[in-house]
């Protein structure tokens, strides 16, 4: 199966065939998560979490039940959020005197405790997160990882006591999640979606758009300035140094664990299997020994002293003595599960004292000797990230055409399955035209550079005021 010509049947085989997630869970919108790709998805979050804390968030886990008077208090949220909401109506047999719903994210479940926990300016400023799974029934066709009614992911919330600290609250939220989709190599657009498509209850939202093989964007995560809009409605105030009581200003953001595994197998995989960071990777290192009847016993204990090397140095390593497979099989079997280095030991290599590696981003061969082998697959860790960012930055740039005109427009997103980047007025109509004529949708303009519109809007021919991303999207 080709990943450019028919990704979705390729991703669906990636999933099954490397053990990241089975999609037949008899609740459509459910999956299992499977050994591989949890351990995959636990290695993101450790990565997520230390730079959280790091950076004075602390962890927190609450309830996954939302009662419906506190999801009420924010008229904005609960309009966004209404159409997706699992609702819980009964216990046994018994109506509930108050309707409880599952968590399709955490504003009101975290927000009445704020008002509790904050009450002077030495409060503040208040940061927590937690790593949780959130629920939304979702009403258009689901897909594994990338649409699901039950999806993992990591959601932080802030409070502070002044628009100024808010807002760089939001920088700051950029960096966190810049560095750890950098440690990932994954590139995509970090945009300030238009107005119309801000997060319920948002002032402002900025979301990051990754690239998929067909042409979709993949949205890995979200920050949004809230304001003082969920403080007015849930009464989160301090008092400050003169004994004045106001409204904490805060924000959100959320990363997508589900969303972000799948780009990582979107945009760095191959028709062989997964390809996986180092970071990331449950193994990062797997020693296959080549075995001949007459040799086998030196090279399988020769195989064992390069595993308790590479093992002492912290490198995640396994060492493949399964006897019922060719040394062909295991080689395609730890290539579908994207292990980022492969150690081959033979007979040559233990006569030698050497080991040959094989990297799994492009399957070059090195031979190095064993008293060099840590460093040269440190060193194999770092060029294969290099490799793997330089080719998702690559097919980001290539994804993305402008459009002059209505017609150029229909043809890069309808037909090319390409990111459109068009001039636009800001009005709703056009808005709309450009998603009749698209089939796609205005995804925002960027905020990490500064594009100025130099030609007319694409749709009214009217001056236009911004410099827009316009795709389908999951």
């Amino acid at each position: 199966m080709k990943k450019f010509e028919n990704f979705s049947e390729w991703f669906d085989e990636i999933l099954f065939n490397a053990d990241i997630l089975d999609n037949r869970y008899p609740v459509k919108g459910f999956a299992v998560y499977k050994a591989w790709g949890f351990k995959i998805i636990k290695n993101i979050v450790e990565i997520l979490e230390r730079k959280l804390d790091e950076t004075g968030h602390v962890p927190m886990l609450f309830p996954v039940v939302i009662p419906e008077d506190a999801f009420a208090k924010e008229s904005e949220h609960i309009k966004g959020f209404s159409s997706e909401v699992f609702w819980i109506t009964h216990a046994g047999d018994r109506e509930l005197d108050k309707r409880l719903l599952l968590r399709p994210t955490s504003e009101t479940a975290m927000y009445p405790m704020f008002a509790l926990w904050i009450r002077s300016h030495a409060d503040l400023p208040l940061k927590v997160y937690q790593s949780v799974a959130v629920y939304r029934y979702e009403t258009k066709a689901t897909r594994p990882l990338l649409r699901m009614r039950e999806f993992l992911w990591n959601e932080a919330h802030t409070a502070h006591r002044s628009w100024e600290e808010a807002e760089k609250q939001v920088m700051e939220a950029i960096e966190i999640y810049n560095y750890v989709f950098k440690r990932l190599g994954l590139s995509y657009l970090v945009l300030r979606r238009p107005d119309f498509d801000k997060f319920a209850g948002a002032v402002y939202s900025i979301a990051f758009d990754a690239w998929n093989p067909d042409g979709r964007v993949n949205q890995i995560g979200t920050v949004h300035n809230l304001g003082e809009n969920f403080a007015k409605a849930f009464e989160i105030t301090y008092e400050d140094v003169n004994g004045v009581h106001r409204n904490v200003f805060q924000t959100c953001y959320g990363f997508g664990l589900s969303r972000v595994i799948a780009a990582i197998i979107a945009q760095h995989s191959d028709d062989h299997g997964l390809i996986l960071p180092p970071d990331i990777a449950p193994i990062q290192v797997v020693i296959v020994p080549i075995l001949y009847k007459e040799t086998a016993g030196e090279v399988n204990a020769y195989a064992k002293e390069v595993y308790e090397v590479i093992k002492s140095s912290g490198i995640r390593v396994h060492l493949d003595e399964t006897e019922d497979k060719t040394p062909g099989e295991k080689f395609y079997y730890w290539e579908m599960f994207g292990v980022p280095v492969r150690v081959e030991v033979g007979p040559r290599d233990q006569r030698e004292r050497k080991v040959t590696l094989v990297r799994r981003v492009d399957l070059k061969r090195t031979v190095v000797s064993l008293e060099e082998a840590v460093t040269a697959i440190k060193s194999l860790f770092t060029e294969i990230m290099r490799i793997l960012e330089e080719r998702s930055n690559s097919t980001l740039k290539e994804f993305i055409v402008d459009a002059c005109d209505q017609s150029a427009l229909g043809e890069i997103v309808k037909l090319n399955r390409k990111i459109a980047r068009v001039c636009w007025c800001e009005s709703v109509e056009c808005a709309e035209k450009i998603r009749e004529v698209s089939g796609g949708e205005i995804r925002g303009y960027r905020v990490d550079v500064e594009e100025k519109p130099e030609k007319p809007c694409v749709i009214c021919g009217r001056e236009a005021k911004r410099v827009v991303y316009v795709a389908r999207a999951y």
